[in-house]
């Protein structure tokens, strides 16, 4: 996957999420961590809200599920704000499914990629790796 300069990259899955800026250019990425953000996780998805009682998530699933969509709602933002204007989603692939019923246009404009893998508390070249791969 090609990666524009200044790209960002998220890393996440139910619990964590990591920030990398692209400061290589397409051809060579070179990631840089970026400050940890303060991620809402307090949200349910519509579709756990909705579910009878035997159909609904235990607890920890719907923690995990409120923390993708607090990530996704901080990545709205920030697009939105004009921080970021190209963006590649690397995350578990349940927590993915989750973050992308929530997806502002304005991200899915500037999102270039996405990786179904729990990559979080992975080395940097691993994800580096990951991206190249993609």
């Amino acid at each position: 996957m090609d990666l524009p300069q200044n790209t960002v990259i998220a890393v996440a899955d139910g619990e964590k999420l990591s920030l990398f800026r692209n400061d290589g250019d397409a051809a060579n990425v070179k990631l840089i961590a970026l400050p940890s953000v303060e991620i809402d996780s307090s949200k349910i998805s519509s579709g756990a809200r909705h579910s009878s009682s035997s159909a609904n998530p235990d607890d920890s699933q719907q923690n995990e599920d409120g923390f993708g969509l607090g990530v996704t709602e901080m990545l709205n933002k920030q697009v939105l704000d004009g921080k970021v204007k190209s963006l590649v989603i690397v995350a578990a692939p349940r927590t993915l499914g989750e973050m992308r019923k929530s997806y502002h246009k304005s991200l899915a404009d500037v999102l270039i990629g996405e990786i179904d893998k729990d990559l979080t508390g992975h080395s940097l070249q691993e994800i580096e790796k990951a991206l190249a791969a993609a």
